[in-house]
């Protein structure tokens, strides 16, 4: 073969391997940018810490509550989602059933503790509370929104009622009323919202409490 068709196969050869080469090292560019490399000096992640729906020390926990609970050291014992019985009572692994309505957090977790020591040496019991659902105050009639809501500390009449967004056309916004449950007795209190907001009834505007139902005829 003449000496210039060597030549020329090796250019064809060259021009070939050139862009292959190239393919193939940013093939390898890319995956390491997807796939990070591993270390196993790196230090883990810590978990993410549980958040309580209070702040409260002295709040006291009611049916349909849910609760978190971890025992030390026990993860067969610990449950991250514990919902109250309407009978006020939770049921945990080995001690069954235990009276949570009525406690604290802390209370409740001096009871767990208490119960496991007959099984478990020096339990340590941390009680939290997720979700606060027996806590609720109840809005009915001419509102935007009817339904039940969070009651939120220090909750008076005019900031519940601005959760059920607003009056309906029909409204009598003078004749509002509040019905709470009073030592088994059902009481009536008056909310004339016109002359609360122009501050004429500010002892009206009283502080709702768990239960309460506010009706908007």
């Amino acid at each position: 073969m003449p000496r210039r068709s060597y030549i020329s196969v090796a250019v064809f050869l060259l021009a070939l391997a050139v862009p292959a080469r190239a393919q193939d090292d940013s093939a390898k560019t890319q995956q390491s940018a997807v796939i990070p490399a591993a270390h196993d000096d790196q230090p883990a992640q810590p978990a993410a810490a549980k958040k309580s729906a209070t702040d409260d020390p002295n709040y006291q926990i009611g049916p349909q509550d849910v609760l978190d609970i971890s025992v030390w050291h026990e993860p067969d014992l610990s449950r991250p989602a514990v919902p109250v019985r309407p009978d006020g009572k939770i049921s945990l692994p080995l001690i069954n059933d235990v009276q949570a309505s009525g406690l604290t957090p802390t209370q409740l977790a001096t009871q767990i503790s208490s119960d496991l020591k007959k099984l478990v040496r020096d339990p340590q019991v941390t009680v939290i509370v997720t979700q606060i659902n027996s806590q609720r105050v109840y809005i009915l009639g001419e509102v935007n929104r009817a339904g039940a809501y969070p009651l939120l500390p220090g909750m008076r009449v005019l900031q519940a009622l601005s959760s059920a967004g607003g009056f309906t056309q029909f409204a009598n916004i003078k004749k509002i009323y509040v019905l709470r449950q009073d030592n088994g007795k059902q009481v009536k209190m008056p909310f004339n919202y016109k002359d609360v907001i122009n501050g004429k009834a500010a002892e009206e505007n009283v502080e709702v409490k768990a239960g309460d139902t506010i009706v908007v005829p």
